[in-house]
Formats: C-alpha cells, structure tokens, sequence
C-alpha cells in the first residue's frame, strides 16, 4: 500500500483532490447563476417584475416569525413616516 507524498506535512493527493472538487463545484455553481438568470429574463419577458419577485423569494426563505416580525417592524415604520394609508 502506497502513501501519498507529503510536501511540508501536507498530504498532496488529499490536497489536489479538495481542490479539484471545489473547482468542479464551482464550474457547477456558475452554470447554476446563468440558469438562474435565465428564468428572471424569462419571468421579465412575461411581465413579472423582477425586483418584487426577488423580494418574494426572499420572504419565503424566512421563518414565519421572523417573516412576521419584519413586516410589523416595516408597518411601524411607515406609519411613523406617515406612509401608511
């Protein structure tokens, strides 16, 4: 059984394996953003706006309480600034 080489104590076939790894994730991770980007251009093209549907996708990665704790806060705050109608 072979071991691999150490360089300065740093296992180097351990190493280039991490680094080959994070390498092909974040080639994935890009391709992932273009798609991403493509759906927004296509929900834009439909009419959608894009800021309000980032904004929703946002919201609904939040706990409900926290969900609920912001738009209180977010009420105060305009009522506070006499936006609130």
């Amino acid at each position: 059984m072979s071991k691999s080489p150490d360089v300065g104590g740093v296992a180097a076939e351990q190493l280039q394996s991490i680094v080959v790894r994070i390498e092909r994730l974040e080639e994935d991770k890009a391709n992932l953003a273009a798609d991403i980007s493509q759906v927004f251009s296509e929900a834009k093209g439909a009419g959608f706006d894009v800021k309000v549907l980032r904004h929703v996708l946002r919201l609904r990665k939040m706990e409900e309480s926290d969900y609920k704790e912001q738009e209180e806060i977010l009420d105060l705050y305009k009522r506070a600034l006499g936006m609130e109608v």
